[in-house]
């Protein structure tokens, strides 16, 4: 009876999996997307079907088919496939596969493909239970991550894998995996439809599908068809692809800190929005903004790091959701203002020589007086203020090994050039 429950269970189950789980693709040629390192002739694809496929670190964003082609693998090969969940299993639950695979090997010859999804959140003593079953050819791991592995798996493990990169899929392969859906709901969509709903999914095929299914239902519960205005309902907003300390994050800071560097402010703007959505810390915004103030503004608008600094302190007084005016003022001023390195150049060179040449003593007519050099001072060596000699103004106060040196050379254009002009 138990057997009977069990297949009773897995026949309803199937049956009332998403969509995305059902239309799964089980074939290569089925598989939509990442022709880039599947497309016909590649060498991971050949790898596959000529049932060499290594172990394999898969990276990408959700829904572009990491666990879909594990299962390919799996089934082209014969081999028996197990899979673990890393937010859920233990030290012991990895020794039982492996074990099973072991008995497999040796009980039939049947190979073991071990699929573990988010790896990254195995700790450094799991992803070392399953070290040595790959080197040894126990298994072959196939790894599904969305963060960058080369920070998240052990150098060991990785260095044993293949990792392959998948990219989000594009609209018009989007529009494949729609059509597939629409096909077997038994339901007709536009191409306007699959078009609002390919563009809501933002690179992600299950949460194109899942869209679909709400879509669909929502229609059928009404009693009249699928409509554009029902799947935009379905949709209600693009998914964020933001982490907080992984690839995105480094991709978004950086976008954000050269568009203000290269003057526009709109693209600024856009990325801070990402960010702020995406819930990012508004105090590393700001933190990054008041270092581009002095870094890439500097001297050419003083007023800039003012801003900067101004913003900061808004974050921590108001805060979010108001502060997001705050940090938008900002970035907008530090994108239009007039762009400066002069200030972050001159203390880089000033720091590389100092690594370079050791702190060489500073002239004794500029020394303290109460110093054992100041205290031996000749009487041409004695310090006069520019105030009561305006000829001291401007000479080289540098110390003598250095003299002639130029760590500072201000811009020729905007406040800081007049300024050098005048001063040179």
């Amino acid at each position: 009876m138990g057997d009977l429950f069990t297949d009773a269970a897995a026949k309803r189950q199937a049956e009332a999996a998403p969509l995305a789980q059902r239309i799964r693709p089980r074939t290569l040629d089925e598989l939509v997307g990442q022709t880039h390192v599947l497309g016909a002739g590649s060498a991971l694809r050949r790898a596959i079907e000529e049932d060499r496929t290594p172990s394999l670190i898969l990276h990408g964003p959700p829904g572009v088919g990491k666990t879909t082609i594990a299962r390919i693998v799996a089934e082209r090969t014969g081999a028996e496939f197990e899979e673990l969940s890393a937010v859920s299993a233990r030290v012991d639950d990895v020794r039982a596969v492996l074990q099973r695979a072991r008995d497999r090997l040796g009980g039939n010859g049947r190979r073991t493909i071990l699929f573990i999804d988010e790896i990254h959140r195995f700790n450094k003593n799991q992803q070392d239970s399953v070290l040595h079953a790959v080197e040894d050819g126990l298994v072959t791991l196939i790894g599904a991550t969305t963060e960058n592995p080369y920070f998240e798996v052990n150098a060991a493990l990785l260095s044993r894998c293949s990792v392959i990169a998948l990219e989000p899929l594009d609209e018009e392969e989007l529009a494949q995996v729609i059509r597939r859906g629409t096909a077997a709901l038994k339901v007709g969509a536009s191409d306007e439809i699959v078009a609002l709903i390919a563009d809501r999914a933002g690179g992600d095929a299950r949460s194109a599908l899942s869209i679909l299914e709400l879509a669909v239902e929502t229609a059928r519960a009404e009693g009249g068809e699928l409509t554009a205005a029902i799947a935009d309902d379905a949709a209600r907003s693009r998914p964020l692809r933001y982490d907080r300390a992984g690839d995105r994050h480094y991709d978004y800071t950086s976008a954000f800190i050269k568009s203000m560097r290269g003057g526009d402010p709109n693209a600024a703007v856009y990325y801070l929005a990402v960010m702020l959505e995406a819930g990012e810390d508004p105090r590393f915004l700001a933190r990054r903004m008041v270092i581009l103030a002095s870094e890439d503004v500097g001297n050419a608008d003083p007023m800039a790091l003012v801003v900067a600094v101004s913003a900061a302190h808004a974050v921590e007084h108001v805060g979010l959701p108001e502060a997001q005016l705050n940090l938008a003022q900002a970035a907008t001023y530090l994108a239009m203002a007039p762009k400066s390195n002069a200030a972050a150049v001159a203390i880089w060179s000033a720091r590389e020589d100092v690594r370079e040449r050791g702190a060489e003593p500073p002239p004794a007519s500029i020394g303290d007086s109460r110093s054992v050099a100041g205290r031996r001072r000749r009487p041409n060596e004695l310090y006069v203020s520019p105030h009561d000699d305006p000829s001291q103004f401007g000479i080289d106060h540098l110390p003598e090994a250095l003299r002639g040196r130029r760590y500072y050379r201000p811009s020729g254009d905007s406040e800081e050039g007049e300024r050098g002009n005048r001063n040179g």
